[in-house]
């Protein structure tokens, strides 16, 4: 039986977040606010320096499943 999940697929462009959501979320590393960049479908912690993905509207908040960005 073959796995269908894969951790290397690209995130979906223009996903959704409900708004209501940007407004209480924070980094769990920093506590600071969070940017959302709809094109790329993740939130940006600027302050850690990490893009959280958003998976089918859910925020993935695990900083073992974010990307480091560039300052």
């Amino acid at each position: 039986m073959s796995d269908t999940t894969s951790t290397d697929s690209p995130p979906a462009t223009g996903a959704r977040l409900d708004p209501r959501l940007l407004e209480i979320l924070v980094c769990p590393l920093t506590k600071g606010p969070l940017e959302y960049d709809r094109a790329r479908g993740e939130l940006i912690s600027r302050r850690a320096g990490l893009a959280y993905p958003v998976r089918d509207g859910i925020p993935i908040m695990l900083p073992e499943e974010a990307r480091p960005i560039e300052p």
